[in-house]
């Protein structure tokens, strides 16, 4: 299909572009003109911007397929807006092998709403004791290595593990958590430590280092540290990392449990800070659907995690356009600069790109309603809440995926 998509706002941070004006999409790229045969779409009053991508997303598939699917996760990311996402590993089995990193890559082909990237795992079953094959898994399509969900606790093991993906040529996505200050029921100072030792690893093996779901105003002031020496380290927040906050109504609220959990007024002011000042330089979702039984029983044992596909991209808007970024500037945190990072040439309108668009009706306020999502999960704690934006039309190398509401196959 050849489109023509006329009169919208064009935000394109790869080519710092914000004006009114036409994208033409030929055979699947951007082009320079449009083609004799192209459907025209009238963006008048729209965002047209590069496809949004997620670093950070838990598919569940395979092993935990009834909280989710690669089908139901990659339907979710296209009513997003998201036309990239990146596959924790932490599933049944885990990503720790070639052949699990096949089975991934064979259902997303299956669901094509949603280009579905494996990141590996960094060591055998998530255990910390023995290393995954890195090259092996690069081979087999992994965009990152990652031990999501929790740290190696191991620092000799970890620091070989950064030399064994600088050797593959892949990123580490760390989610830093100190296993024993978290027992000890500190998870502000596991977070702190644990952000702080990956760094320093980080600076002495020379890995490309990407630091998960940032949630303290002390570990964004070591991110800002590392960018400033100039090493290869990055960040993300996540939209309830800005939006929400411990307190006496989300304390006790099942939908408002995960990890790292809410933290303090002052915090979700140092992630706002932190992405104005891009020191933080991602949003990632990290979307992570459960049954409502894993949500409802008693607090301390319920699971951590909301979704967050089919939210991320209103919330954030909401939250903080026009006061802490700009239209452009959302865009390069939720899609332009994850690109970068995984280094795939998307995340650009720029002609012979790949043609992952998507469509923003920027202005349209409604309340969010969970019954309406795509994904399995109904764990979300912005149920209720009036918002504004959202995507209507998701474009896919060249095909659209999703158009008001829908799905399209």
């Amino acid at each position: 299909m050849n489109l023509w998509i006329r009169n919208g706002r064009i935000l394109d941070p790869s080519q710092d572009m914000d004006r009114v004006s036409d994208l033409y999409i030929t055979d699947g790229r951007i082009a320079s003109q449009p083609a004799s045969d192209a459907r025209q779409i009238d963006a008048r009053g729209k965002w047209v911007a590069p496809g949004l991508i997620d670093l950070h997303v838990h598919l569940r598939d395979p092993g935990l397929t009834y909280k989710e699917t690669i089908e139901t996760g990659s339907k979710a990311a296209a009513a997003g807006g998201f036309t990239t996402i990146c596959a924790m590993p932490n599933t049944k089995p885990v990503t720790d092998t070639p052949q699990t990193v096949a089975y991934i890559y064979e259902q997303s082909q299956k669901a094509p709403y949603t280009h579905v990237l494996p990141i590996g795992a960094v060591t055998m079953g998530q255990q910390g004791k023995v290393l995954t094959d890195a090259r092996a898994l690069k081979e087999a399509g992994v965009c990152a290595l990652s031990e999501d969900g929790r740290s190696v606790a191991d620092e000799d093991l970890m620091r070989q593990a950064m030399l064994k993906a600088k050797e593959a040529g892949l990123p580490i996505f760390d989610h830093c958590e100190d296993a024993d200050l978290a027992k000890q029921g500190d998870s502000r100072a596991a977070e702190n430590v644990m952000t702080l030792r990956e760094i320093k690893l980080a600076e002495e093996t020379g890995a490309v280092l990407h630091i998960c779901h940032v949630s303290t105003k002390e570990s964004a002031g070591y991110v800002k540290e590392a960018r400033e020496k100039g090493l290869a380290v990055t960040a993300e927040v996540t939209p309830h990392h800005f939006a929400l906050y411990e307190n006496d109504q989300t304390r006790d609220d099942h939908n408002c449990k995960m990890n790292p959990p809410l933290r303090r007024k002052e915090d979700v002011e140092a992630m706002k800070e932190a992405l104005r000042s891009k020191v933080i330089t991602c949003i990632s979702t990290d979307h992570a659907p459960h049954a409502d039984y894993e949500k409802q029983l008693p607090y301390a044992k319920a699971a951590n995690g909301i979704v967050g596909l089919e939210t991320s991209l209103p919330v954030s808007l909401t939250t903080l356009v026009p006061d802490v970024l700009s239209p452009l500037e959302l865009i390069r945190v939720m899609s332009t600069n994850p690109a970068r990072i995984l280094a795939n040439g998307k995340g650009t309108l720029a002609v012979g790109a790949p043609a992952d668009v998507v469509i923003i009706d920027a202005d349209t306020e409604y309340t969010i309603d969970k019954n309406t999502f795509f994904t399995k999960g109904r764990n979300c704690p912005y149920n209720g809440w009036k918002v504004r934006g959202k995507a209507i039309m998701t474009i896919l190398d060249g095909k659209i995926v999703y158009e008001n509401g829908r799905i399209l196959s």
